[in-house]
């Protein structure tokens, strides 16, 4: 496959131990792309929020891939994007792949900046993924029989993270994805309650969701533990962006040429990986 001259040069991988930036990363590696990891404990050690650690990141990397934690939708990101984006120039970096979400309002904001910095930007702004059953914070509710989220009956076209995978590494290495946006979703929309059905018929159990108000999901996440700043931040996504997506779109299809993955094919694939397998530690 023909790639750009940047396959001779590392690419960075901010979150590279991620849920997207770790396929991102294993990709390129088979590509023969050498890959550097940019994360708080890599190696050369990336942080958002420490700038002295992004010159020596950024060093004779041709490509990055650019994720922002904890979200671009929490506020400051686009701010901290426009300097490592600036960064990245002045160190000679010019293609920047940044991941984005649907509907936030500071992630569109990020969009914007990263096009206008005169980097090669290509933006990839994606549905909620479906990994979150599997691999993050819902993984411990399909393993209960009982996913219980303030989703009421919204529909979302949920995203697998393969292929939001596939599209950054193709932006990254090929031709012909500079200035472009691709909107990654699946092909259909779901409910929760399908959702739910999905996964049941996968694990072979009946899986069942229950909806609860955003103030109801808030206090049971803080009576479980979980830091306020991130009960926070799941209480606004839940309310302010979940649902709000209500439509598909063929950003998938636009740069690989290819169908995007459904949700059944997903939750088929992990649950024969082992995902919701009690005894299998969830990705870190």
């Amino acid at each position: 496959m023909r790639t750009t001259q940047h396959s001779e040069k590392p690419v960075l991988v901010l979150g590279g131990t991620g849920k997207t930036g770790r396929r991102v990363a294993d990709r390129l590696r088979l590509r023969g792309v050498p890959v550097r990891i940019g994360s708080r404990n890599s190696a050369t050690p990336f942080d958002w929020d420490s700038p002295s650690t992004w010159d020596a990141a950024l060093d004779g990397v041709g490509a990055a891939y650019v994720s922002y934690y904890p979200d671009l939708a929490v506020p400051g990101a686009p701010e901290a994007v426009q300097a490592l984006a600036a960064a990245a120039l002045d160190r000679g970096v010019r293609r920047l792949v940044l991941l984005s979400g649907r509907g936030e309002i500071e992630a569109q904001r990020a969009e914007q900046i990263v096009f206008d910095s005169g980097a090669d930007a290509t933006v990839v702004r994606c549905a909620w993924f479906m990994q979150n059953f599997s691999e993050a914070f819902m993984r411990d509710a399909v393993l209960s029989g009982e996913i219980v989220l303030p989703g009421g009956d919204a529909l979302e076209p949920w995203v697998d993270a393969d292929d939001i995978a596939d599209v950054a590494v193709a932006a990254l290495t090929e031709p012909g994805h500079v200035g472009r946006l691709y909107e990654l979703t699946s092909p259909r929309l779901y409910t929760m309650t399908e959702i739910a059905t999905e996964l049941s018929r996968a694990v072979g159990r009946t899986i069942r969701y229950t909806p609860v108000s955003a103030d109801d999901y808030a206090d049971a996440a803080a009576q479980q533990g979980v830091p306020e700043e991130l009960v926070g931040f799941l209480t606004y996504l839940f309310s302010e962006v979940f649902g709000q997506n209500a439509h598909t779109a063929d950003g998938v299809q636009r740069a690989l040429g290819r169908p995007a993955r459904d949700f059944s094919t997903f939750a088929g694939a992990a649950a024969a990986a082992g995902a919701w397998n009690m005894s299998v530690p969830a990705p870190a």
